[in-house]
C-alpha cells in the first residue's frame, strides 16, 4: 500500500512550510531516519528524515514551494514488493495544500475592478463521495481535532472525506476543499440572502495604499517568520502586563577581569593556525550574571501559566540574536552553572548557526528568560517586549564614560544602562528590583562569576 509523506510540524508555531530542496529523487529507496529533504520553517531550515522504508514512487511538491501546509502530502513512497509507478498512480489523487496567493507580491487592484473568483472544485482524493465510494454508516475514520471543529461548524459530514493526512487522517485541508466544493451542508442562519452577493472582504492594506501615491513604493510580501514575530509580538503586548525597571551598572572592574581572562587565555591548533581557545565579550559575561541573578533570586526564575506558577530550576537565557528578515533567541541552558568560556563558545556556535537558520527547535524554544542587548548600536537604554513563556527580558544599553559622584567627588566611570521588562503577574514590582539588584552586584562585582 502506497505510503504517504506529509509536511511535518516542526515547531509548535508552524502552520506551513517552504520545501527548500529534496535530498531524494523518484526511484531512490530510503530507509528510517534517511534524510529526504530540507524543510524553511519560520525559524530555521531543518533535515526532514523518512519513518518508512520504501520507493520514492512520487514527489509530490516540487522543491522550492512556499507555503506548503502541515500535513499535506508531499511525496509517496512505495512499499515493500510494491510497484512505484503503480503506487504513484494510486495515489494520484494526493495533492500538497493549496498554496494561498500571495497578494502582496503584486500591486493589489482597485476595487471596484476586483472581480469574483469561483470557488475550486473539490478534489477527488478528498471526497469519497462525489468519487462514487460507498461510506459505511459505521465506518470508522480519523481525523485532527481542528478539522474536525471545523467540520462541525460549517456542517461537513466527516465520514464523506478521504483524508490526506497520514494513515488516511483528516485534516485542516481536506475540510476546506471540501467546504470550497459545495459539499458542505452550512447551517441555515449562515446562506446568504438570495440576490444578495455577500461583501468581500476588503484587504487593510487598501486602506494604507490609497495614503500612497501611485508608483512611489513597492511592496515586500512577509515571510513565515515575518508573520510569526508580528504574531507573538501582538500576543505578548496585548496579553501580558508590562512593567519596566531600569538602572545603571559600572563596567570598569567587569571591563578589566574580561581584558584579564582573554590575555590568559590558552591557543589551540586548528586548520587556521593557533587560535585562542576563547575570546570573552561582554555579553558573555551579562549572560552568566544573568543566570546567576535568577540563581540567588529563585522567586524571580518563573512562567505564568493560568492554573499554576511554573518554578523553574535552572537558568537557560534566551540572547536575541538578530538574522536576515528578524530575529531569534537561541538559548544557554542551565547557564548559572557554566564557565564563561563555555558560555562564550556556545553562543558563538548558537549564533552563526541561527544566522545560517541551522538551529534546532529545542535550541531556540522555551528558555525561563532573555537577555537582548543593543548597546553595540550605541543605544543608550531601551525596553524590550517579554517573549513567551518567559516572565522577564532584560535590555542591555551601550556603555559610555560618564560622570558619576563618589565619595563627594564626580569621577569618570563606563557605565551601561540596563531595564528589566517583567510580567506583572508572575513578578512583581519588589521582586524584579531585587532581581536586577543581583543582576547589577554581580555585573561589578565580576570576581565571583568565576567562583
Amino acid at each position: 500500500m502506497p505510503i504517504n509523506i506529509t509536511m511535518p510540524a516542526l515547531s509548535p508555531t508552524m502552520e506551513e512550510g517552504n520545501l527548500a530542496k529534496w535530498l531524494v529523487k523518484e526511484g531512490d529507496k530510503v530507509s528510517p531516519g534517511d534524510v529526504i529533504a530540507e524543510i524553511e520553517t519560520d525559524k530555521a531550515t531543518m533535515e526532514v528524515e523518512a519513518v518508512d522504508e520504501g520507493t520514492v514512487a512520487k514527489l509530490v511538491v516540487p522543491a522550492g514551494t512556499e507555503g506548503v501546509k502541515v500535513n499535506a502530502v508531499i511525496a509517496i513512497l512505495a512499499g515493500e514488493g510494491e510497484d512505484a509507478g503503480a503506487a504513484a498512480k494510486a495515489d494520484s489523487g494526493a495533492k500538497p495544500a493549496a498554496q494561498q496567493p500571495e497578494a502582496a507580491k503584486a500591486a493589489p487592484a482597485k476595487a471596484e475592478e476586483a472581480k469574483p473568483q469561483p470557488a475550486p472544485a473539490a478534489q477527488p482524493a478528498q471526497l469519497a463521495a462525489a468519487n462514487g465510494a460507498a461510506v459505511s454508516s459505521g465506518a470508522r475514520f480519523f481525523a485532527s481535532p481542528l478539522a474536525r471543529r471545523i467540520a462541525k461548524d460549517a456542517g461537513v459530514d466527516l465520514a464523506a472525506l478521504t483524508g490526506t493526512g497520514p494513515h488516511g487522517r483528516v485534516v485542516k485541508a481536506d475540510v476546506e476543499a471540501a467546504i470550497a466544493g459545495g459539499v458542505a451542508k452550512a447551517a441555515p442562519a449562515a446562506a446568504p440572502v438570495a440576490g444578495v452577493p455577500a461583501p468581500a472582504a476588503k484587504p487593510m492594506s487598501d486602506e494604507v495604499l490609497k495614503l500612497f501615491e501611485a508608483g512611489s513604493y513597492e511592496l515586500i510580501p512577509h515571510d513565515n517568520m515575518r508573520k510569526v514575530i508580528a504574531r507573538r509580538l501582538v500576543e505578548a503586548k496585548t496579553t501580558i502586563p508590562h512593567f519596566y525597571l531600569t538602572l545603571d551598572c559600572e563596567l570598569d572592574a567587569l571591563l578589566a577581569l574580561r581584558a584579564q581572562l582573554n590575555a590568559a587565555a590558552p591557543m589551540r591548533k586548528t586548520e587556521k593556525g593557533d587560535v585562542p581557545a576563547y575570546k570573552l565579550s561582554v555579553n558573555d559575561l551579562i549572560i552568566k550574571a544573568m543566570a546567576l541573578a535568577l540563581r540567588d533570586v529563585p522567586t524571580a526564575n518563573v512562567s505564568w501559566t493560568d492554573t499554576a506558577m511554573i518554578q523553574h530550576k535552572h537558568s537557560d537565557v534566551g540572547v536575541a540574536v538578530s538574522i536576515p528578515g528578524g530575529l531569534i533567541t537561541p538559548i544557554v541552558r542551565r547557564a548559572e552553572g557554566k564557565s564563561l568560556s563555555t558560555i562564550s563558545n556556545e553562543m558563538k556556535d548558537l549564533a552563526a548557526r541561527a544566522r545560517d537558520r541551522k538551529l534546532k527547535p529545542e535550541e531556540y524554544q522555551g528558555g525561563t528568560t532573555a537577555v537582548s542587548n543593543l548597546g553595540m548600536f550605541g543605544v543608550k537604554d531601551f525596553s524590550a517586549v517579554i517573549n513567551p513563556p518567559h516572565a522577564t527580558i532584560l535590555a542591555i544599553g551601550a556603555g559610555e564614560e560618564r560622570a558619576v559622584v563618589k565619595s563627594g567627588e564626580i569621577r569618570i566611570a563606563n557605565v551601561m544602562s540596563v531595564t528589566l521588562s517583567t510580567d506583572h503577574r508572575a513578578v512583581d514590582g519588589a521582586l524584579g528590583a531585587e532581581l536586577l539588584g543581583a543582576f547589577k552586584r554581580h555585573i561589578e562585582n565580576p570576581m565571583g562569576m568565576l567562583v
